[in-house]
């Protein structure tokens, strides 16, 4: 299983600081119980997780998406239609491109794949061992990770209007005191809402927030 990698972990403010170790923690638990690998998307919304983790074999990562395996996936439509865990010899979904038996080839030949979340904002996440089936409490502790990612990175359903409009401004190219003008309020004011923004929207930077705003349909 492959999902379009782009890891992004907030590190600005204390909260963004406790969502970056929680993550490095879970990920460190789940390398140690998947030796050949996973790849995690976490909140696919509008077909495109949020948040993305791999570290399956590299030529095989290659091979995936060249082939364009990613739309044709049976791990990704089991993740879509069902919530819970499988192993990946126990998968009934249709594999006409035969991509589990070239998973296979590249030494990800046994797996488990787990999913949670709502259909609007789904977490999918495979992970492969090379030697045996994965046992039930390994199954157990890999969905409890993935449900802890889930929860900690979950997304904010929305920014205030004040928030909201202050970070409008910046995006479409205002500077602070421009943007303060136009709003009828102080450049002090207009810093404050946008930090609020920034670490509610768990980003670094202003520009991170804004590009975070606009991928969660904030603005």
């Amino acid at each position: 299983m492959q999902l379009e990698v782009d890891v992004r972990a907030a590190g600005n403010s204390k909260g963004c600081m406790l969502t970056d170790s929680r993550l490095s923690q879970e990920l460190r638990l789940l390398g140690k119980l998947a030796p050949r690998g996973y790849a995690i998307g976490l909140h696919i919304r509008f077909a495109a997780p949020l948040m993305t983790f791999h570290t399956y074999d590299a030529q095989w990562l290659q091979h995936y998406t060249e082939q364009g395996y990613g739309l044709r996936d049976p791990l990704i439509g089991w993740g879509l239609s069902e919530i819970g865990a499988i192993r990946w010899s126990a998968l009934t979904v249709p594999d006409p491109f035969s991509i589990m038996t070239q998973a296979g080839e590249y030494g990800l030949k046994y797996g488990v794949a787990v999913s949670c979340g709502p259909l609007s904002s789904r977490s999918i996440a495979g992970f492969a061992r090379h030697d045996r089936e994965f046992t039930d409490a390994e199954i157990r502790e890999i969905s409890l990770s993935i449900n802890r990612m889930h929860e900690v990175t979950e997304p904010p359903v929305a920014l205030t209007q004040a928030q909201r409009d202050a970070l409008s401004l910046i995006a479409n190219g205002d500077r602070h005191a421009a943007a303060a003008a136009k709003l009828g309020i102080s450049e002090s004011a207009l810093k404050a809402r946008l930090t609020a923004a920034r670490d509610r929207l768990l980003a670094r930077t202003m520009a991170e927030a804004i590009q975070r705003a606009k991928e969660y349909r904030l603005l």
